[in-house]
């Protein structure tokens, strides 16, 4: 199975548990599971469904924090914003609209509006969604392409260490989780894209478009 970030083939199995197998890409380090292991789309929503993320719950807004406290650092008072894959119920977004950036919501199964993903933006989340993904090679640079000049795509998901942290890692026994990132990856998508890469924390990965694109600020 080629890679589902970068397409390259002939990837060495990294990974084999009772119920998958992992590759990982030689070229983009993306650790992914071949198609036949994905979930259907009805059991993909309902693994979804049990999510219980209010926007009452201090917890999950703190854990959320960690994105929008540095984004909010980094844009401008009237930029204009995107929540991909919000989710049932959209905390971020509501936490950015408390600070003043009300934001536009997308989500493939709860905020179907694809008339959404024609506009541009100044800055794009998607926390917990890129593990999700079954084709990164279209979706992210679609997400790329939609932010304007100086524009920021705002990511939160674990990151793959090594072989032997992943082996114990309970991230990757979600079933929905079907793609692995880990710092070279997004190394090799900011040269890809020259693009400004920040990690913050552990988890937490801003890319920014270069200068030298016409745009918003």
């Amino acid at each position: 199975m080629p890679c589902t970030l970068c397409g390259q083939a002939d990837n060495p199995v990294y990974h084999r548990d009772k119920r998958r197998v992992y590759q990982r890409c030689t070229r983009c380090h993306l650790v992914y599971v071949p198609p036949h292991y994905w979930l259907s789309a009805e059991q993909e929503k309902a693994e979804y469904d049990l999510h219980q993320n209010h926007t009452d719950d201090e917890g999950y807004r703190h854990f959320l924090s960690r994105v929008t406290a540095p984004l909010q650092q980094r844009i401008t008072a009237n930029a204009q914003g995107l929540d991909f894959g919000c989710g049932p119920g959209p905390v971020l977004a509501q936490m950015m609209a408390e600070a003043g950036w009300p934001m536009q919501l997308y989500d493939i199964f709860y905020y179907p509006k694809v008339e959404l993903l024609q506009r541009r933006y100044d800055f794009i989340s998607a926390t917990e969604v890129l593990e999700h993904l079954h084709s990164p090679a279209t979706v992210l640079p679609q997400l790329w392409a939609m932010l304007n000049a100086r524009g920021c795509l705002a990511v939160m998901t674990k990151l793959v260490k090594d072989q032997a942290a992943f082996a114990h890692w309970h991230y990757k026994n979600d079933p929905s989780h079907i793609c692995f990132f880990s710092q070279e990856t997004f190394h090799y998508l900011a040269g890809l894209w020259r693009a400004e890469l920040e990690f913050i924390g552990n988890d937490v990965m801003f890319l920014t478009k270069g200068r030298g694109h016409e745009g918003c600020q």
